[in-house]
């Protein structure tokens, strides 16, 4: 069976359950939902209608007093309300009041006053101090005689001393419900129908898709010079382009071409001083330019020599998969940590550093070697781009249930063009100072790290201007 008939068929019985779907689980929700709605509005009318018989209930004048007389010419206005297709032309709240016993003593009916209702969810909950409510039948036999009660409680200086209960009859939302089920289910039929229409469309255009993608990889297979489809679904198209680098890469092609041109470029340079210098020093020099060309091919030498060990610490680093000598860190040593290291540079610098940690910061789970190495890389970063007599700021604090350290600086900024690259191996800006570039491996570095830790990494321009690194790691649990 073709692939395209198959997602036909499927596709029809993935509307076959929305049909399903939309007669047996939707329409039930209806009602629920409405009463959800009635529920919510009780809540609020109980609680309103409570504080207005505060007063009587306080001076126990319940039966005669203004709540009382309120209630009644209530329960003898008349209404004539039309309520999206709805005739409303009756009041259906029915309003009860019980002491702080479960006596009732106000009935908006008069036919419950003096009867315990202190077993009864509403009133026996709301005493309690906790939320109140029932559903009751009043009549056991017929499943439409159900009525919703909702209580709130009735204070006198923050002590219950009654309970009110607003009643209303559930059959009210019976005509609403019927007609939000019939629209639901006659949309749900219109919906069939277009989705129907739709599905048969987006068949044939997918076969199509297919297709074309097939004649790509039979082309590829035989070795011949074949363009992957470029119109269609985005995810077929995704997909040849997929398959045309998966070619590439067995074929040793792209990915051997650009770790060696990367690597290349780099090792190039400090290779190229080293071999300049040791040429100048075969022939007759001064002791000044002896000792200035050796001190070239040591830092030079320092220079292969870190950008193998960063090599080699990141490949090992994008091979693990876990933690795996994770501790319980106190962060603000870190960072201490990581001051201290830095004091040299930032005093050669003229640059000031400042930390700023929150009070009782919690502890993180990490390897603190490694996080105390990204920290550095950053921090580090931070004071090079700094200006002459800059400040660093680096600051510490528990953020959405995270650990949060960001590190600001006063330099100039990422410029636009660099934000895209910022992770990429051997990318590195020029140093304000004119020094020479990093090996562009620490950002790679850190992100391996943040990661391992199961957090994150973000790199911004501040509007006030310079750089803020900020890195989030989870909590210790």
């Amino acid at each position: 069976m073709q692939i395209s008939l198959r997602v036909f068929l499927a596709f029809f019985f993935i509307v076959g359950l929305a049909a399903f779907f939309i007669q047996r689980v939707f329409i039930k929700e209806v009602k629920p939902a409405v009463r959800q709605v009635m529920e919510e509005n009780l809540v609020d009318t109980a609680n309103l209608l409570a504080e207005l018989a505060a007063q009587d209930m306080r001076e126990k004048t319940m039966a005669s007093g203004s709540f009382a007389q309120s209630v009644k010419n209530f329960s003898h206005r008349k209404v004539d309300a039309l309520i999206w297709g709805f005739h409303k032309t009756t009041l259906n709240y029915r309003i009860r009041i019980a002491d702080d016993k479960g006596i009732v003593v106000f009935d908006s009916e008069n036919k419950e006053l003096g009867k315990d209702y202190s077993r009864w969810n509403d009133v026996r909950r709301t005493l309690q101090g906790v939320y109140g409510a029932r559903s009751t039948r009043d009549s056991p036999e017929d499943p439409t005689s159900s009525v919703m009660h909702v209580a709130a409680p009735i204070l006198n200086d923050n002590k219950i001393i009654g309970v009110l209960t607003v009643a209303s009859p559930n059959r009210t939302l019976t005509p609403i419900v019927e007609q939000a089920e019939s629209r639901i289910f006659n949309y749900g039929l219109l919906l069939l129908a277009l989705s129907s229409a739709i599905g048969l469309i987006v068949t044939i255009g997918l076969s199509r898709s297919l297709n074309s993608l097939r004649r790509f990889a039979t082309a590829a297979i035989a070795g011949e010079k074949a363009t992957p489809p470029s119109k269609g679904a985005k995810e077929v198209v995704q997909l040849g382009q997929v398959l045309k680098h998966m070619r590439e890469q067995l074929e040793g092609k792209q990915y051997v071409e650009n770790y060696v041109h990367q690597l290349a470029h780099e090792i190039k340079s400090p290779l190229s001083a080293i071999g300049a210098c040791a040429e100048l020093l075969e022939e007759e020099l001064s002791e000044t330019d002896k000792k200035h060309f050796l001190s070239t091919i040591v830092s030079q030498s320092k220079r292969l020599s870190t950008l193998v060990e960063k090599m080699l610490k990141l490949a090992a680093l994008e091979h693990r998969q876990h933690l795996d000598n994770a501790q319980l860190v106190k962060p603000l040593s870190l960072a201490n940590s990581v001051v201290q290291n830095l004091a040299s540079s930032c005093v050669a610098r003229h640059i000031q550093i400042q930390l700023h940690a929150e009070p009782n910061l919690p502890l993180i789970k990490a390897e603190p070697l490694l996080i105390e190495q990204a920290i550095f890389n950053l921090a580090e970063n931070a004071v090079q781009f700094s200006p002459q007599n800059g400040l660093v700021s680096i600051r510490l604090r528990v953020h959405a249930n995270h650990f949060e350290m960001s590190i600001e600086d006063q330099g100039e900024g990422i410029p636009e063009f660099a934000k895209p690259r910022l992770f990429e191996r051997f990318f590195s800006l020029p140093r304000p100072q004119g020094e020479t570039k990093s090996t562009g491996l620490g950002l790679c570095f850190v992100r391996e790290v943040v990661l391992l830790h199961k957090g994150s990494l973000e790199l911004a321009n501040r509007p006030q201007g310079g750089c803020v690194a900020k890195l989030t790691l989870p909590l210790a649990h």
